[in-house]
């Protein structure tokens, strides 16, 4: 249907969508990107829906105050890679390179200030096609089965996925993450190789190729959101 906007301090824009599956009014305010959807029946009179998004304000202004702020990468902003922190400092050479100082972990990266954000990006989805085609590798020949094609996204509503002719799909952002995380969705992806579904026979699936997958299933729903907040474009 569009967007409308719930006047205030500061204006919230808000995207409006009917579905005729929908049997009430719903509000959802997404963790990764601050995004509001408001869906309504289908024939249900608009204004109906505006006063229940009226009605709502209060809980709406008082999540998206709780969300965390974006950080835009640049020299001095600390950026997690593989769960641990990383203070970012202008590098020489021609490669983005790792330190470990007494004051933590640096990455040095070269290039002109205005190109480290663009180079650092680079950077990290290199090092994500790597540990996550070595994990998709190592649980495939568990399996027995292979997969036609590895890509990365940066995508806001899953962190990885596998279609029916075997492609897997993940999010570079899983870089970010430690390492048992990025495994997890690995493992994940590649267990609908053998199991299309979550079946309980897909759980035993991934339990079988990863071992416990409770812990970083938690650690994804308790701060995977986070990882969005990190701005590598303007």
């Amino acid at each position: 249907m569009g967007d409308i906007t719930l006047w205030g301090n500061p204006p919230i824009p808000v995207l409006l969508r009917r579905s005729a599956r929908a049997r009430r009014i719903s509000l959802r305010l997404s963790q990764l990107d601050g995004r509001v959807t408001l869906t309504l029946p289908k024939r249900l009179p608009q204004a109906q829906a505006l006063a229940f998004l009226q009605e709502k304000e209060s809980w709406l202004r008082r999540h998206l105050a709780d969300q965390v702020s974006s950080v835009k990468i640049a020299p001095g902003v600390l950026l997690p890679v593989e769960g641990v922190e990383h203070r970012v400092f202008p590098g020489e050479g021609r490669i983005v390179r790792t330190f470990q100082a007494e004051t933590g972990s640096e990455l040095h990266v070269p290039g002109p200030p205005d190109r480290v954000a663009a180079r650092l990006n680079g950077h990290l989805k290199a090092l994500a096609r790597d540990r996550l085609a070595v994990a998709s590798d190592l649980y495939a020949a568990q399996l027995g089965l292979d997969y036609t094609r590895l890509t990365l996204r940066d995508t806001r509503s899953r962190w990885g996925s596998c279609t029916a002719a075997g492609g897997l799909m993940y999010s570079w952002r899983l870089v970010l993450a430690p390492p048992e995380v990025l495994a997890y969705v690995a493992a994940h992806e590649v267990a609908h190789l053998a199991e299309m579904n979550h079946s309980r026979a897909f759980w035993e699936t991934v339990s079988r190729i990863h071992g416990d997958w409770q812990a970083p299933r938690q650690w994804l729903g308790e701060h995977g959101a986070g990882l969005h907040r990190y701005r590598f474009e303007d």
